[in-house]
């Protein structure tokens, strides 16, 4: 799949405990693929990974090893990127500081696919807005329309 150019941030992060922040973002860039993220991009897109590259993925906090996860998965040039729960278990400050840069991917042609839990983020996020109930799919429609309380109701079945 990651030949094909898609990308997984899993739930969890699931860096590499054993290797370094820059060890984990080279491992992304593996297959090869051509594109426009190097390690240095990534850098200029986290800064604060730059700072703490050569210290073990997970001594970093959360929010850090969400920005290291999300750079590892960009290391691969996707042209889609599959984010499951990036903002789960972090700090409010952190998921908006990841969310506000997740325009500038779309803005550069990466299609993004968000699982998410804060709706308030996805929605400011997306553009459509898909809502799955028992694997189908109970609500769609363009973000800007869909109101919290109109998803809330098809996820809850309500």
């Amino acid at each position: 799949m990651v030949r094909r150019g898609v990308a997984l941030v899993p739930e969890g992060r699931r860096l590499f405990p054993s290797l370094t922040v820059e060890e984990n973002l080279k491992i992304g860039g593996q297959c090869g693929r051509p594109g426009p993220w190097s390690i240095a991009r990534v850098y200029e897109l986290f800064p604060m990974l730059a700072e703490h590259r050569h210290l073990p993925a997970t001594s970093l906090s959360g929010g850090q090893q969400q920005m290291a996860a999300i750079g590892r998965a960009l290391m691969s040039n996707p042209h889609l990127l599959l984010c499951d729960e990036i903002s789960l278990g972090l700090a409010p400050i952190v998921v908006r500081d990841i969310y506000a840069r997740l325009p500038a991917l779309v803005a550069d042609g990466l299609s993004l696919i968000i699982v998410e839990q804060d709706i308030a983020q996805a929605l400011k996020a997306a553009t459509r807005v898909y809502c799955l109930q028992e694997g189908r799919i109970a609500l769609s429609g363009a973000a800007g329309e869909l109101t919290r309380e109109r998803i809330s109701a098809a996820y809850f079945g309500v």
